[in-house]
């Protein structure tokens, strides 16, 4: 019972005569803010200013987010694959940030498949995926596996053509296996990507005229990262995605 002085200072052991007791004003409900950490290559972004105007689309994804209830870092590598992401040592300065409750993204492909990198063997990119899984619900966070973007490669019809290969198909098979959502990045960029057609994805990516930006006095045809107009396109379908997905996630979107 709360107790109350009485009006000419008399005994504090009750409330004053015709007063009624006041209940605690309660406490406000702290406001948790959770982390979604991106884990990725440089289509995922990581912001490099010598290869501007260059974009990934996890660099918009803050944008959609409310600030005061999420926030997103970015731990994306340029170059990376599976492999060099753990192997030098990318994923073990990432894991201990992972607190309970906060989303972890991995995208991984492009380097993984590559023939002008070190290629990841499908076993291994399997197994990779596997443990980024494991690592992240170990720390008590929440993994979303995603498959990598397009590369803007259209034949002789005007059909986007495949440049992945099996790696698209393993990370929904790891998704699937161990009960891990999947935003399917492949299809998502593949829509995009078809819609805006032969000549007009070029917008999506780096096509640069001679001079149209200094870090590229003499132009670039660059079909594998986003320019700033396809990296703020993509973060807006993945962020419809996860809504039509009735993912937990989607719940801080703006």
């Amino acid at each position: 019972m709360a107790v109350v002085l009485a009006a000419c200072g008399g005994s504090t052991t009750g409330p004053a005569a015709g007063t009624t007791p006041t209940a605690a004003t309660p406490s406000p409900t702290p406001v948790v803010r959770i982390t979604f950490h991106l884990a990725g290559d440089s289509t995922m972004g990581e912001p490099i200013p010598e290869r501007d105007p260059e974009t990934g689309w996890g660099e918009n994804l803050q944008d959609l987010f409310d600030p005061g209830r999420l926030q997103v870092v970015n731990y994306s590598k340029r170059g990376r694959s599976t492999r060099t992401f753990l192997s030098e040592g990318y994923w073990s300065a990432l894991l201990p940030n992972v607190r309970a409750g906060d989303w972890v993204i991995v995208q991984f492909g492009h380097n993984d498949g590559s023939i002008d990198e070190e290629q990841t063997p499908p076993s291994e990119y399997r197994a990779n995926f596997t443990r980024f899984v494991a690592d992240i619900r170990a720390r008590g966070g929440l993994p979303l596996l995603a498959t990598p973007i397009v590369v803007r490669r259209f034949d002789s019809r005007g059909a986007l053509q495949d440049t992945h290969g099996q790696y698209p198909d393993i990370v929904r098979s790891v998704a699937q296996s161990t009960g891990t959502p999947l935003l399917d990045m492949q299809q998502i960029s593949a829509r995009l990507v078809t819609e805006y057609g032969v000549e007009g994805s070029r917008e999506l990516y780096q096509h640069l005229a001679p001079g149209q930006h200094p870090n590229y006095p003499g132009g670039l045809a660059d079909n594998i990262h986003l320019s700033p107009t396809g990296a703020r396109l993509l973060a807006q379908r993945a962020a419809q995605t996860m809504k039509a997905m009735n993912l937990p996630l989607a719940a801080f979107l703006l």
